[in-house]
């Protein structure tokens, strides 16, 4: 016997231990690779362990409840179990055509009725597992489906992975086979995420509501990290906030001008959120002072610029997935990243990783058709920038020839920052930094 003590992985920057949520195996079942064993719940983020390993669940170590740390061996799977795999004959029938290069797939015998679960094929060389570029790879499993469902190596290289180094699970297959069939596309906006998103799960009420007066209702588990979390910052900074107006003509004039060319080439929405990300990362070049935490005494300037964006999600919760080494990205880049992160929240499918890690943060307060705000930082970071709704105003417009009177489109921006460490002077040098590329936007070129 053979057996595979399956671990809690590490779950990004700073978690130590996580709750085990429930199990999604019975002891004696049969796991194929990249099948989840069991859901977890840490302070940052729900999510799914898949199985590395193929066989049967001998041993479950923890119960549904328990508090496991990270690193410890929370299952045992026997891999000597036979999954019934069958090695085809490498040479095709021959009446039968010769398929695509690219396409061939050895044939698999069925676990269950199930025509997905399936077992993996006996293979011996990598590149039988890689992507017709070569640079992916794909277990046998995910290119037994791709192959069942007509899905190309260059679809399934536009794919988002869950797995280590961007690889392609089972589960991220299937969650995208389901969007496809029910026709779901990228949000228009983050903070709309509502649309097309997975049954809206209400917070638990406690028992006894009494008709015609006050209800009683019980915070679920992510509201209370989130309040939490709020508290502790509050406690912890220093908040100070400074507003100023951008006049956003270039950049709507960009939008207007390349949304529906974009639309049609990539099958995406281009909003204004990857142009704010774009814009801070230019504004932290320039005050790189802003793009930093605080450990005691100690300030860590972060060398890298990893933007969190707020994302309201359907059940009126909060999750910031993180936009990493966003000035190192093209504009287009930042539109995938944006694109992506916003799907896979609205269907809780972001792991550990993609939450945690920011430096500064963006919430986008005019999607809701607020003017301003004053958001509260999220630590360890010590800024975060508020974007409002976009208004046309009539505003003054200074000219050589003198001033004259124009209607704009007019954007009232916000940083909060920690007083501790950045002063009144770095936050306004910022924020004007911050204006001054929004307003100075290219809105000539092409993406």
């Amino acid at each position: 016997m053979a057996n595979y003590e399956a671990i809690i992985p590490k779950l990004g920057e700073s978690v130590i231990e996580a709750t085990i949520t429930k199990w999604l195996k019975n002891e004696g079942d049969l796991i194929v690779e990249d099948d989840p064993i069991v859901e977890i719940a840490t302070d940052k983020v729900d999510s799914e362990i898949p199985s590395l390993v193929t066989g049967k669940l001998l041993k479950k170590l923890f119960k549904e409840g328990d508090l496991v740390p990270v690193g410890t061996v929370f299952a045992i799977i026997d891999t000597a179990v036979g999954t019934g795999i069958v090695v085809p004959d490498s040479k095709p029938a021959a009446d039968e055509p010769q398929a695509d290069a690219c396409r061939a797939e050895p044939t698999i015998a069925a676990l269950s009725a199930d025509p997905l679960m399936v077992a993996e094929p006996k293979v011996e060389t990598l590149h039988e597992h890689e992507s017709a570029s070569g640079t992916r790879f794909y277990s046998p499993l995910v290119r037994s489906i791709a192959l069942q469902e007509n899905i190309s190596f260059t679809e399934l290289d536009g794919i988002s992975g869950s797995g280590k180094d961007d690889r392609l699970t089972k589960q991220d297959l299937l969650n995208y086979l389901k969007d496809r069939r029910q026709g779901i596309k990228p949000v228009e906006n983050l903070e709309q995420v509502v649309a097309a998103a997975a049954p809206v799960v209400a917070p638990q009420t406690i028992q006894q509501i009494i008709p015609g007066e006050d209800r009683i209702v019980e915070m679920d588990r992510i509201r209370q990290l989130i309040a939490s979390h709020m508290i502790k910052s509050v406690q912890t900074s220093a908040h100070v906030t400074s507003f100023e107006e951008v006049d956003m003509t270039r950049v709507v004039q960009w939008r207007d001008k390349n949304k529906d060319a974009f639309q049609k080439r990539e099958n995406e929405k281009l909003t204004f959120t990857p142009v704010f990300i774009e814009a801070i990362a230019k504004a932290v070049r320039d005050f790189p002072l802003v793009n930093v935490s605080v450990d005691g005494t100690k300030v860590i300037v972060h060398k890298n610029v990893n933007i969190g964006m707020a994302v309201s999600l359907p059940n009126f919760n909060l999750i910031v997935p993180v936009i990493r080494n966003a000035h190192e990205k093209s504009l287009l880049g930042i539109v995938k990243s944006v694109n992506d992160l916003a799907r896979r929240a609205r269907i809780s499918k972001l792991v550990p990783d993609e939450i945690s890690g920011g430096t500064i943060s963006l919430t986008n307060l005019g999607s809701f058709g607020t003017l301003m705000g004053t958001p509260i930082i999220n630590q360890p970071q010590t800024a975060i920038v508020a974007v409002g709704a976009i208004k046309k105003r009539v505003v003054v417009i200074e000219t050589p020839d003198g001033d004259t009177i124009a209607i704009r489109p007019i954007m009232m921006v916000s940083v909060t920052y920690d007083h501790r460490v950045i002063d009144g002077a770095l936050g306004g040098q910022f924020l004007n930094s911050l204006v001054q590329h929004l307003e100075n936007f290219d809105s000539n070129q092409t993406i």
